[in-house]
This record gives C-alpha cells, structure tokens and sequence, in this order.
C-alpha cells in the first residue's frame, strides 16, 4: 500500500541484508517510525510489544525472529531456544505458530553453516505468500461486495455501508490485509463504498490503525464508538459486516479482537451479513471448539485505564481514564461461533463456517 505516494509492506529486509525493519505500529496514527530490528530480542520485544500486531504480520515478524536468532546461533539447540521464546510472545494467533513450524522444517535439515541464508530467504517467501494470499482473498471478497452493490445500486442506494471491528487491513498483514483487501479491491474496481470503523477499546486499533490508512489510501470512513454498531444496524445503515481473525478452528468458529461476538450477535439480529477474512496460514486445524480450547490472551489493564493521543501542542500524553484503586482487567479476544457467520473469505474462495465448507476449500487437510 501507499503513504504520500511511496509503497511500503509493514515488514522488510534492511538494505544491509541483516537487519529487518518495521512500521512501529504503538507511534501510530500521529507519528510514522521506522525501526530496524537488530536481534531475536528485538524481534520477540516488537511482537510483544505490539510494535508490530495482526496475526499473519506476527507470523512473518516471528519468521524473521527466527532468522535474527539464526545469525545468533543456528545449531539445533539455538534455534529451539529461539522458538520457545518467540512462541511464548503472544499466545493466541496461531499464525505465530504456523511460521515458527515453517522456519523450523526449512532450517532443521540443513547443515548448520548453510541456515543462516535458507532462514532469510524462508521468511521472504512466507511474506510473499502472505501477499499473495491476501490479494487473492481481496478478489473474493470483492465479488461479494459488488454483487451486493449491483442490489443496492438498482434499489437507489449511493454507496456501500460496511462495518469492521479492529484492524484487519495491510498494518495487520504485510500488505492488502484481511477483512480490508475487499475493500481496497472494492475501491479499485470503482465501487463506492464506506466504512464504519469500530474504535476498538481498549487499545484503540480502529481509530489509531484502520482509520489511518483508510485515510491515507483516500477510503470515505466514519470512526464510531464500539457500542454504535447495533444501533447503525437496526436502522438500515450496515450493508455487511467483515472482520479479521487470530484464529479459526477447524469448524468455523471464530477467535478475533475483543468485542467481535457482540457484533456478530448485532449482525445476526438485523439479518446483516458478517463474514471473517483470512488467509489460510490463520486456520488451526487441531482444534475444533474455539470457545474451550482457544487460549484467550490478557494483557497488561493498563491499556484499559489509560489512553495515549496527541494534545492540542502536537505532543502525545497518556492520561489516567478510571479512578485511583479501581480493578481492571483486560481480555485481548473473544470467540464468534460458527453459527453467526454467514462465511470465511479466504485465498482458495468463500465457504460456510464450518468443517464441511472449509474442507472443501482445503480438501488436502482431510
């Protein structure tokens, strides 16, 4: 995607060939840094960090995790170290997982004096890959979007109205996204449309992530608070909703940012659809209820009593939001059942939640 006319991925390899540099994610939306990361340390403190944050971004920081850790120490015992530390990062996106493994299998074969090399050029591909995917599920998920423009469009409608909660679009992934390649593609293909952008408490991803670039990529949008969907949707003001994911089980259900189910049970309520966006690398398959046997994230409740902006000087503050001795506790995630889900956009098409529909997008993992 494009800043002030220059393209950028969220993830790339420094022009010294070692390093690898990041967009730091926590300056946004009023400061755009840059950092190279240096060590496997540095790659650990940037996806816990949330420097970096999306579930395929977090895959690819963790692939080039474990080429810095590799450049380290590449003997078997080094490179497991590295993906015990890496993993214990952030424990509910299972495309930080899904990356370690990849790295790991290309590594483990090769003698040690030739893992340094495969290790960088095994993270370049997975970042290609996630581009590619992502582009792919874009198209898909465009269709569904044009074909309900052609209805609304006939019906006298002006535009598209749809809905996101977080941020699911190329600052989540290494370029296009997931729940926003739809509508970037949307864009391209001269549909108009606009979006409802969640806030998303507690950290804020929608107002800060998602509404950034929609602004820079010239996208009409609307920040609201979280609560505001439900009512936006009982008075006709939501065409469809489309979200990402961390994880989805291998029957459909759905693991996102916190405060997706209560938009999902909205959607269901007012007959509007809701899809979830992902890439392949996003499904667990050695899981099927996501409710029992996802591991829910909770972060510091620091993130829940105070809040960072920029005040009327240009600077940036973070203020105290709730009282003195007040507890607070803070869930990173919650589950949206199969049930809620009208379908999963992914690379290979659109299919039901469930186990059926998506082995039939995947029949290899049957």
């Amino acid at each position: 995607m494009k800043i002030n006319g220059v393209s950028y991925r969220t993830i790339w390899l420094a022009a010294d060939g070692a390093g690898v540099e990041i967009i730091d994610q926590t300056r946004l939306p009023h400061e755009f840094v840059v950092i190279t990361l240096r060590s496997s340390a540095e790659a650990e403190a940037a996806i816990r960090e949330m420097w970096v944050r999306g579930a395929p971004l977090i895959g690819a920081a963790a692939a080039y995790g474990l080429a810095l850790a590799a450049r380290e120490d590449a003997s078997d015992a080094g490179l497991a170290a590295a993906y015990q530390r890496l993993h214990a990062t952030r424990p509910t996106a299972i495309n930080l997982k899904w990356a370690l493994d990849e790295m790991i299998a290309a590594l483990t074969p090769l003698p040690v004096g030739e893992r340094v090399a495969a290790a960088y050029a095994r993270a370049a591909a997975i970042c290609d890959a996630d581009v590619a995917q992502n582009a792919a599920l874009g198209e898909a998920g465009c269709a569904i979007i044009a074909a309900l423009w052609e209805k609304k469009k006939a019906a006298g409608a002006e535009r598209i109205n749809l809905l996101t909660h977080c941020n699911a679009g190329w600052l989540a992934t290494v370029d296009w996204g997931t729940a926003l390649a739809p509508v970037y593609k949307a864009v391209e293909a001269g549909i108009p449309i606009h979006v409802w952008v969640d806030e998303t408490r507690p950290r804020n991803q929608g107002a800060s992530l998602t509404a950034r670039e929609l602004n820079w990529h010239g996208v009409p949008h609307t920040v609201i608070a979280d609560n505001t969907g439900g009512h936006l949707m009982q008075h006709g003001m939501v065409d469809l909703v489309i979200v990402g994911t961390d994880r989805t089980t291998r029957d459909g259900d759905v693991c996102n940012k916190i405060g997706t189910y209560l938009k999902a049970l909205a959607a269901k309520d007012n007959g509007v659809p809701f899809y979830v966006a992902l890439p392949s690398p996003t499904i667990d398959w050695t899981i099927a209820d996501g409710v029992r046997e996802i591991p829910i994230e909770q972060r510091s409740t620091r993130e829940q009593t105070h809040i960072t902006g920029k005040a009327a000087d240009g600077t940036l503050v973070e203020v105290q939001l709730s009282p003195d001795g007040s507890p607070a506790v803070n869930y990173g995630f919650d589950v949206t059942p199969a049930r809620l889900i009208t379908g999963l956009i992914t690379e290979r098409g659109v299919c039901p939640a469930s186990r059926e529909g998506l082995l039939g997008l995947f029949p290899e993992r049957g």
